[in-house]
């Protein structure tokens, strides 16, 4: 209904990709942080925290941090730099903020956006499969088909806007159902925390936030806590919500609107996982599934089926946001750009679209392999996303020794060793270092280097006037 409301207000590609930065303070809090959590929130988050124990609760410390980073150091500055540049996609963005007319910085970094949105894609893609398959007995096939027909739907017809107020419901509807699991999980218990505490001993997990027993653990949680907060920098699928925002001023009402609602969401799901502890001793077959066992376990069916409603509402408000990002880079950056420069508002509008089915169908199709856990498939595009343009939005904003070149080198650079980080990793090191760590520095040592290097050559083109 949103979508076909929506429809008719949608007559260019910047409406339909970035609502016309129309959005209120409101509006752009809830769809960016519902656009972050997916079903991670609901199944990646309490399965690290009921297979680890609570010092896995740091990558929800780390995120928080970095989100708040992201408000207060990125998102005006951003608003403001793309209206400056006239640039709808971080690919415009950093081709206009670089003067680089060879096109080379635009392509790069569109594909590096596809690559791997589409990954982060197929792991809302994956949870939604695992959800109906495990509560409504549906084929797991199936109940992919059916998420990312209703997500292509809505996203056809409506655009940016339709997204933007689809995800202020869903956030409101996620964070009802994520807080209300564990208070009722908590009750259920026959002695409380205490039932909890004794599960972990046996199970020998710890239950205590600040690691005590050695260098090595605390190492492990300082690299989980930097290993999720820094992604927040390059997530193309949160920073075009600042970019929509209506007045820039107005950012930090966003900002407290929405820091609130992370704050509670993470720490639902974070006692949705340790509650689970004591709820399911014994473990269950898939820890990722915990949040869904424990609804199926607290509720009778009817009133667990609208619990479980909250895991879609949490996929749905990412891959919509994801799918949209996507769609604009094929028209923006290679349809218009690479093939027809003169193209119409109408003939852009109607490719935006059909990208928006490509994408999609594509997300789909790598979903089929069901070969990774949610957590691992969202971890690798965090990170892949997180150190190609997470250095590089943050030397752009408040840095004018950049140039082209370092530019490139930093997206080149960042992205390609946090895609083969997981194999490079084991040839180091016995020690599980996240790649976005070693991909962000590496990333930003060469956007530095490069443009030093490179300061008085003119390596592809004459800059623009």
């Amino acid at each position: 209904s949103v979508g076909l409301y929506f429809h008719k207000k949608q007559t260019s590609e910047t409406e339909f990709i970035l609502g016309n930065r129309s959005l209120n303070f409101w509006l752009t809090a809830f769809s960016a942080h519902a656009s972050d959590m997916s079903a991670w929130l609901f199944m990646a988050f309490p399965s690290l925290i009921f297979i680890g124990g609570v010092p896995q609760f740091w990558a929800a410390l780390g995120l928080l941090v970095g989100m708040f980073i992201n408000w207060q150091f990125i998102a005006e500055k951003l608003r403001i730099a793309t209206e400056k540049y006239d640039s709808c996609t971080l690919s415009t963005y950093f081709e206009n903020r670089f003067n680089d007319t060879s096109g080379l910085l635009r392509v790069i970094t569109a594909l590096m956006t596809v690559i791997f949105l589409t990954c982060y894609l197929s792991a809302a893609l994956i949870a939604m499969g695992f959800l109906f398959e495990s509560v409504f007995g549906l084929d797991y096939y199936v109940g992919l088909t059916i998420a990312t027909v209703v997500a292509v739907t809505y996203m056809f017809f409506g655009g940016y806007i339709t997204v933007a107020w689809t995800d202020l419901f869903q956030a409101l509807f996620l964070i009802v159902m994520i807080v209300l699991v564990p208070v009722m999980g908590y009750f259920s218990l026959p002695e409380g925390f205490h039932t909890v505490a004794l599960a972990a001993k046996q199970a020998g997990l710890s239950i205590n936030l600040f690691v005590q027993n050695t260098p090595q653990e605390l190492f492990a949680v300082i690299l989980l806590s930097l290993g999720w907060g820094m992604g927040y920098f390059g997530q193309p699928h949160i920073l075009t919500k600042f970019m929509g925002i209506e007045n820039p001023k107005n950012i930090y009402k966003s900002k407290y609107v929405g820091m609130t609602w992370q704050f509670i969401a993470l720490s639902a799901a974070g006692l949705v996982g340790f509650i689970g502890i004591g709820f399911f001793p014994e473990g269950v077959i898939n820890p990722e599934l915990v949040f869904v066992e424990m609804v199926k376990d607290l509720f009778i069916p009817l009133i667990g089926g609208f619990i479980l409603c909250g895991i879609l509402a949490a996929n749905m408000s990412t891959m919509d946001t994801q799918i949209l990002v996507c769609a604009s880079v094929i028209s923006e950056d290679f349809y218009k750009h690479l093939f027809h420069k003169h193209a119409t508002q109408k003939d852009l509008l109607l490719v935006s679209r059909i990208s928006v089915i490509l994408v999609a169908l594509i997300a789909l199709f790598i979903s089929f392999y069901r070969s990774a856990t949610v957590l691992e498939t969202v971890f690798y595009a965090w990170a892949g996303l997180g150190s190609s343009f997470g250095p590089l939005i943050f030397t752009s904003l408040y840095s004018t020794k950049i140039n082209r070149y370092g530019a490139i080198a930093g997206i080149l650079v960042g992205g390609t060793l946090a895609g083969l980080w997981p194999l490079i990793n084991p040839l180091l090191t016995f020690f599980p270092i996240p790649a976005l760590i070693p991909a962000f520095f590496t990333s930003l040592i060469a956007i530095y280097g490069v443009s030093f290097a490179t300061k008085k050559k003119d390596l592809f083109s004459s800059p623009k006037s």
